[in-house]
């Protein structure tokens, strides 16, 4: 999965800064390039591939790179052979048309059709000009060529450091969500208001629960080999960041249940508003304070998320964490006797299991976290 891969480390204005001036380097060096080598006064279509295919994502590029360069050549080839044999435009137009939409869909994958098919057989229609096909071929190759070649060089990433950066994103967002979380609970909400729901629902907070797998697979590249020209992995990996990936990934989707949890008890407890027509009741005299008394098991949940941020948040930084671990389990079956409903359990669901994945992941003595040799002290969590 190679499109979440930037959403976790492209956020600094640094490595914006630094993948704008790459592209523009390329982008000017496939025009010049052509300029040279005299395909046409005007090189657009060397300018394009950069444009296009230089995503954050540089593993994607040679992927890219080839579905634009098979685009190009079927819809060169498909509207020179139509002018050819249907030179009338009042069928001509229509034939392009139609067998470009085609080969868009036939030459693209499921829900990414290879636009670029019908695009070039368009513009090869429209531009009457004497060997544009051939002069609008050399220059896709030349810019695919110079991305693909050069694009690279140019401050190439270094998969452990971004993995690194992607999993302590995740750990920075879920531990200020955790503690909006908290914040709620100890006044007896269990969603947010409107203008916070507004911001939880903006897709940059939704793709938090992205960012470990993102970093997971930048890990698996560099582990597999799979590097860029010129480039090599700096050595070894940070010591234990596989396992703390793999703890980030199990508690994206545990924490995410976890808040889905939270915002449908807000929706089941909050009540419907009479249907109209219905007969209301009188309405009795007005109490002195409307405002409904918040829900005790809401806020006796507050400790336990804290002290289960407060574990996930050392975990995920490589630091002694049993201590929190043994406090969340504590509170946790404090909650449980306080409040054994099931509409109650099912609420903690999502932090029993992150509990779970916390223990899992908690040094032992003769290994470290996942199975690795332990490195420091510590000791099991009582669960």
């Amino acid at each position: 999965m190679s499109g979440p891969v930037a959403v976790a480390y492209a956020a600094h204005p640094g490595v914006r800064l630094r993948s704008a001036t790459r592209l523009a380097l390329c982008a000017a060096v496939s025009w010049y390039l052509c300029l040279w080598w005299g395909t046409s006064t005007l090189p657009v279509p060397a300018v394009l591939p950069a444009v296009l295919i230089m995503r954050e994502d540089v593993y994607a590029w040679p992927r890219l790179g080839r579905q634009r360069l098979a685009g190009v050549v079927v819809g060169v080839l498909l509207s020179t052979v139509v002018l050819h044999w249907v030179p009338d435009p009042a069928w001509s137009f229509p034939a392009v048309l139609v067998c470009g939409c085609a080969g868009m869909y036939l030459m693209g994958r499921p829900g990414a059709p290879n636009q670029q098919v019908v695009i070039t057989a368009l513009m090869v229609y429209a531009t009457a000009v004497p060997g544009y096909p051939l002069a609008r071929l050399a220059e896709t190759l030349v810019g695919i060529a110079v991305v693909l070649l050069l694009g690279p060089l140019l401050w190439p990433p270094d998969p452990y450091r971004s993995a690194a950066a992607g999993l302590d994103g995740y750990r920075a967002d879920v531990r200020e969500l955790l503690g909006g979380m908290a914040g709620r609970l100890e006044r007896g909400l269990a969603a947010p208001g409107p203008a916070e729901r507004e911001e939880s629902e903006l897709p940059e907070q939704a793709r938090v629960w992205l960012r470990p797998q993102a970093a997971r697979d930048a890990f698996e590249r560099a582990a597999a080999g799979r590097l860029l020209p010129g480039r090599r992995a700096r050595g070894l990996p940070p010591d234990g960041l596989d396992g703390r990936l793999a703890l980030g990934i199990r508690t994206a989707l545990t924490l995410q249940y976890f808040g889905q949890e939270l915002g449908e008890r807000a929706r089941t407890d909050t009540p419907d508003p009479p249907a109209s027509g219905a007969p209301t009741a009188p309405a009795p005299d007005p109490a002195p304070d409307p405002t409904p008394p918040p829900d005790p098991a809401l806020r006796d949940l507050a400790p336990l998320v804290r002290a289960t941020a407060a574990a996930l948040d050392a975990a995920l930084l490589g630091e002694e964490f049993t201590a929190d671990l043994d406090r969340a389990i504590a509170l946790d079956l404090a909650h449980r006797e306080a409040h054994p409903d099931r509409h109650d359990a099912v609420l903690r669901a999502g932090l029993h299991l992150t509990h779970e994945a916390l223990a899992d992941h908690a040094p032992r003595p003769g290994r470290g976290p996942e199975g690795g040799s332990a490195a420091t002290g510590g000791t099991p969590p009582s669960v």
